[in-house]
């Protein structure tokens, strides 16, 4: 007769478990994720969030921190890092901030708040996050965690460089083994997890170009210097130098949102400005891209006698999912939805300060699933977007789950 060794057996015992606190407080979970879409906040205004969330920990008997200057918090469960200093510290990170975007669903839930709503999903992860806290929270009443799951719930991600930087600041990160984190997918069915090794979100900086010169007549360019000439060369061929420059496989795109200058067809301005925004997959293009950027638009407009002054701004670094993690959470979705669950998704240009925490420890981001299958594809950042909320009990199920899994498995450094 076989037998079933004892870690598999316990794995199994605290898989159900997770799931059976799930199903008894899915209403409970839906209830505060459509509380927080009604009363969304920008980023580092998210008091009345933290408040929500703070006051749930402490009623589940838990001892929520909060950040000393902004509204974020954290709070650990487990023996806590002080308990055994060697042992594994699981981060499960969920950011909290809304967007300047009005709500224009007709729903119960809508947004209170005029010009502001969570349309990109915050709401759901703050819920997912502290849903998968509050089930491990049951598990270590009947079962020693063999290490430490820290819930942290940071403001401003949707800020550059964003409030993972505050976090880290604060030293939250600081005793931090592995870091894993979800993120709404309204391109995925409701069930369905998408996992992506390497990157998987672009690095996402922003840079204003300022050209000056004295200006003059537009019948006289030769007499000074032609400066709508000069800022469309440059808009034109500095994304195309910077594609010759570094490896397209690091898939550096610069794409301008603004290009200003002048107020009349007969005079030449004195000034006009490029503002757009610098992506990249690869963490070495992006560290090295400020200074390149800065040198070749230089060397570009040297040749019409401009003045120019490039104001780089990091943004925040590529997201760059451990190999290791990945399949980890691979395994816990094979365990708990089952073989064909998760997907492998497409990179994505957009930006998350997720990346800011793995340059410091492995980690993952996962996409979670949230359409309705045969139903409408929302869009993030926009004034419609919403979610399958039985998505919030699958993504508390991942989460509990690949903590777990991560408390007894050490992934090697980034």
């Amino acid at each position: 007769m076989c037998r079933e060794e004892p870690g598999r057996q316990m794995k199994v015992d605290e898989t159900a478990a997770v799931a059976g606190w799930v199903a008894a407080h899915e209403s409970e979970l839906i209830a505060l994720r459509r509380d927080l879409h009604a009363h969304p906040e920008l980023g580092r205004q998210e008091h009345r969030t933290a408040e929500q969330v703070e006051a749930r920990l402490r009623a589940a008997g838990l001892s929520p921190q909060r950040l000393p200057d902004l509204p974020g918090l954290w709070c650990d469960i487990g023996a806590g890092v002080d308990h055994d200093p060697g042992a594994p510290v699981i981060m499960l990170r969920a950011d909290m901030d809304a967007l300047p975007l009005s709500d224009i669903k007709d729903v119960p839930y809508r947004s209170t708040v005029p010009g502001v709503a969570h349309a990109c999903g915050h709401d759901v992860h703050t819920t997912v996050a502290l849903g998968a806290g509050l089930a491990l929270a049951e598990v270590a009443r009947v079962s020693t965690l063999p290490g430490t799951v820290r819930l942290v719930f940071q403001p401003a991600e949707e800020l550059m460089p964003g409030g993972a930087l505050d976090i880290i600041d604060a030293g939250v990160l600081k005793p931090v083994t592995t870091a894993i984190a979800l993120h709404c997918d309204p391109a995925l069915d409701l069930g369905m997890i998408g996992l992506r090794t390497g990157p998987i979100t672009s690095a996402a900086d922003a840079v204003e170009i300022t050209l000056a010169g004295p200006g003059g007549h537009t019948s006289r360019p030769q007499n000074t210097v032609d400066l709508v000439y000069a800022l469309v060369r440059l808009a034109a061929d500095l994304p195309a130098a910077l594609g010759r420059l570094v490896d397209p496989r690091s898939a550096l795109s610069l794409v301008w949102g603004q290009v200003q200058a002048g107020t009349v067809a007969n005079a030449i301005p004195r000034t006009g400005q490029l503002r757009g925004t610098v992506r990249t997959l690869s963490r070495e293009t992006w560290e090295s891209v400020p200074a390149l950027v800065t040198q070749v638009a230089e060397q570009l407009v040297a040749p019409y006698g401009a003045q120019i002054v490039v104001d780089y701004r990091r943004g925040v670094p590529p997201v760059v999912n451990s190999v290791d993690v990945v399949e980890v959470l691979r395994t816990v979705v094979d365990r708990v939805f089952g073989h064909g669950a998760s997907t492998m998704v497409a990179q994505s240009l957009g930006g998350e300060d997720f990346g800011w925490y793995l340059n410091h420890v492995p980690g993952a981001l996962a996409r979670l699933g949230t359409r309705t299958p045969g139903g409408h594809t929302y869009d993030l950042h926009q004034g419609s977007f919403d979610v399958d909320e039985r998505a919030i009990g699958v993504g508390v199920k991942l989460l509990a789950g690949a903590a777990l899994d991560l408390l007894t498995h050490t992934p090697p450094a980034p």
